[in-house]
């Protein structure tokens, strides 16, 4: 599991005094299964935000909440030929997962989409010894290492290029924090 999932998962019982077990219990016993509703009921009723009911969603809806899910699965394909990488995204996610409550850490086939109320930005292994990060800015000019993204990703209006964990520096946390509040 990854570090992001895991810090909202502590959080989530810190905040709520319940486990994320728990929550699922009754995500189950609403009788509820279809993604949408489970979030509308889980911030309606239980005053969750986007993120968190996201999160306990997903979990309700996996064939077996105990065993490995989906999103697990997925981290661990996308990064299985290129352990060298993981270091850089455990980085990026955990910057990101300060940002507020609504971030939503969503893995794809491919990517880790990073969503608000509309993506702002993916995370992608792209090469062995590569990993882009897309960003979704509105008028921002490219500078330095913040490049348009070009035919890289259509979802994204720039990109950052990284091969070392270090270059997950203030600036780019920044940048993904501007993306963020332009989603909100």
């Amino acid at each position: 599991m990854d570090k992001g999932t895991q810090t909202m998962i502590r959080n989530l019982e810190k905040n709520t005094g319940k486990s994320l077990s728990a929550w699922i219990s009754l995500v189950r016993k609403s009788g509820l299964q279809k993604h949408g509703e489970i979030i509308a009921f889980l911030k309606t009723e239980h005053g969750f935000t986007h993120g968190y009911a996201n999160l306990v969603s997903m979990k309700a809806r996996s064939a077996d909440a105990g065993s490995e899910s989906d999103d697990s699965k997925l981290i661990a394909d996308q990064y299985a030929e290129r352990q060298n990488l993981l270091p850089i995204y455990e980085k990026l996610v955990a910057g990101v997962a300060d940002f507020g409550d609504d971030v939503t850490i969503a893995p794809k086939r491919k990517y880790v989409s990073l969503r608000r109320r509309k993506q702002f930005a993916l995370i992608q292994p792209s090469t062995a010894t590569r990993l882009d990060v897309g960003i979704n800015f509105k008028n921002t000019v490219p500078t330095g290492r913040l490049e348009f993204s070009g035919s890289f990703s259509t979802m994204c209006s720039h990109r950052v290029r990284l091969v070392d964990p270090t270059q997950v520096d203030e600036q780019l946390i920044e940048w993904l924090r501007l993306a963020y509040e332009e989603a909100g």
